[in-house]
């Protein structure tokens, strides 16, 4: 009983650790106060403020098409990349293959920034191509994207049942409707945690950003960073709380469509195994 006890005191603890601060800066991105933790009532002028926010509002719609199209790259690579490690356990390279995979997951942002940068300066002044920004910017998230969405995609292909894929080309099914009929309905739900993962590492990156980034392309990480030096305003928290609330948005709108996935998948098995006893 006492373990219990203890067990939910501390889990109680670690989720007043995590949230309590999301609603806080929540609650006072509402306080008619320049001064972020001292309520002074109830307003919505910062939200009124964030709309005239140009710099604001571009490096949140600059952070977005970023974080989409690296969240979209990263899960094509990192599902090619575990694809090739689950489905070939032998080939030449594939240690290395796998370690560098694998490297973006424990190297430092820092580590990374500053190789991709030397290598972006190098390649710009022998070609004059390409100028940091946008590009360069979406390439150092999804060699980082990539690592995460393998790990995630990878787990899932190592649990699936070899039989179904060797049924359906028993059946006479060529590889590629093999993977598209067969397996990615089966992985699909990795493939959207995948997405939503690096989505998000992308969105709130200011390491590589920082490195990466030109004249012009100023992420919303890194126009918050640099607000931040100069002493935070509600209009910071007013942002921070839309982007909770679009993320809280895909989260749910994902779990559901995971569920519901699952519960027809499980279904369409148990009718299977009806059929055949």
């Amino acid at each position: 009983m006492r373990t219990g006890l203890f067990g939910k005191g501390w889990l109680t603890a670690g989720y007043v650790f995590l949230y309590v601060p999301i609603l806080s800066l929540i609650v006072y991105s509402f306080n008619n106060s320049p001064i972020p933790n001292v309520w002074n009532g109830f307003t919505l002028s910062w939200y009124a403020k964030l709309a005239s926010d140009n710099e604001m509002l571009s490096g949140l719609w600059l952070s977005l098409k970023i974080a989409f199209c690296s969240a979209t790259g990263a899960v094509v690579l990192g599902t090619l990349a575990a694809i090739a490690l689950v489905k070939y356990r032998r080939f030449k390279g594939r240690t290395l293959f796998s370690g560098m995979v694998n490297a973006p997951l424990v190297m430092p942002d820092v580590v990374i920034g500053i190789s991709l940068l030397l290598m972006l300066v190098s390649i710009q002044r022998a070609f004059g191509h390409p100028e940091r920004g946008m590009l360069t910017i979406w390439l150092g998230h999804v060699l980082t994207g990539m690592a995460y969405a393998t790990v995630v995609v990878q787990a899932r292909l190592q649990d699936l049942n070899p039989q179904l894929e060797e049924a359906a080309m028993d059946l006479g099914a060529r590889p590629a409707q093999v993977f598209r009929l067969v397996t990615l309905p089966m992985i699909a739900q990795a493939l959207a945690s995948a997405w939503l993962l690096t989505f998000t590492i992308s969105l709130d990156d200011v390491v590589l950003a920082a490195f990466l980034s030109g004249p012009g392309s100023t992420t919303l990480p890194l126009v918050i960073f640099s607000r931040a030096r100069l002493g935070l305003n509600p209009s910071v928290n007013a942002i921070a709380t839309v982007i909770i609330t679009l993320v809280a948005i895909g989260t749910v709108a994902a779990s559901i469509w995971i569920a519901r996935v699952e519960r027809e998948r499980a279904r369409a098995i148990a009718a299977a195994q009806r059929a055949d006893g």
